[in-house]
């Protein structure tokens, strides 16, 4: 069963053997729309990028013709614990916040299947032990960067030079409108695995999200990201996966952006957060009668 003293003895263990590789970063705060962001400058993300480009010279060396699976077939010291009936839970291996984990279904399912009561239930397990954020990043264009499918999780605070656990609950709670389409609902306390399905399929209708049938299950019919805590869940659609060389995934309309330069930092504090958020969702509807 999921806990975080499991998760901090995996990390412990793939610390010592070198399998987890945190990512260097340093953070500042930036005021933007009624925000207080969070930018964390990037300093070791070409170690990422590197590793890839070796997992991609190993496939061409074996010509291997099927696309590795990095979240199927993992580095077994990121193993942290199994997640009944469905799910799996695995370190992230470039990891830029302490205790950030992905929930992997065990068999593999692409990364634009829509969510199931299953991926829920692993969803309650984990936040009922941990006060944390989940998200999931729904296809590539919202910044999905594994084809198995799999959802997020991050200890609260996300930073704690950050006033708030989760940035964007000040717009969140003093009931303000974002400025790009979305949909966001309160949960009951204790909600259930199919309760929060419900709604989640309830956000993506109202995003204008739909179920399109396939002969591998119900994929998504346009990309979005999905962030939930243990009092909300918000949808934010996607128009693109970056922003000019800014690259955004779920996190992103938590209020915290991760950048690989002092270039991209500049860019961000000049145009500011919230333009870049709304560059890379979808505007909102104009009313009808407007």
């Amino acid at each position: 069963m999921y806990s975080l003293s499991l998760v901090q003895d995996a990390t412990r263990r793939a610390l010592a053997d070198g399998a987890l590789q945190p990512i260097e970063t340093r953070s500042i705060v930036v005021d933007s729309d009624g925000v207080r962001f969070v930018l964390r400058t990037v300093s070791s993300l070409v170690r990422k990028d590197k590793d890839k480009d070796k997992d991609k010279d190993k496939e061409k060396a074996r010509h291997v013709a099927a696309p590795r699976d990095p979240l199927g077939d993992y580095d077994r010291s990121l193993f942290v614990c199994e997640l009944a009936p469905a799910h799996y839970v695995l370190l992230n291996k470039f990891q830029l916040l302490a205790g950030h984990v992905l929930l992997v279904t065990r068999g593999f399912e692409r990364q634009e299947r829509l969510l199931a009561v299953e991926d829920f239930a692993a969803l309650v397990t984990c936040l009922g032990e941990v006060d944390g954020l989940a998200f999931y990043n729904g296809g590539v264009e919202a910044g999905a960067s594994q084809r198995h499918k799999h959802l997020q999780l991050v200890p609260l605070p996300l930073a704690c030079e950050s006033p708030d656990d989760v940035p964007m609950e000040r717009l969140l709670d003093s009931g303000s409108r974002l400025p790009f389409r979305h949909a966001f609902a309160r949960l009951a306390p204790q909600a259930t695995a199919p309760e929060l399905h419900a709604l989640y399929r309830e956000l993506l209708h109202r995003c204008g999200i739909a179920a399109v049938a396939t002969e591998e299950g119900e994929v998504q019919s346009a990309p979005y990201n999905l962030l939930v805590r243990r009092g909300w869940m918000l949808v934010v659609p996607r128009s693109r996966a970056c922003f000019e060389s800014i690259a955004v995934n779920g996190l992103g309309f938590a209020g915290s952006l991760f950048l690989r330069s002092q270039e991209e930092l500049d860019r961000v504090r000049a145009i500011g957060p919230m333009q870049v958020l709304r560059g890379v969702a979808m505007p909102l509807e104009v009313p009808r009668d407007a």
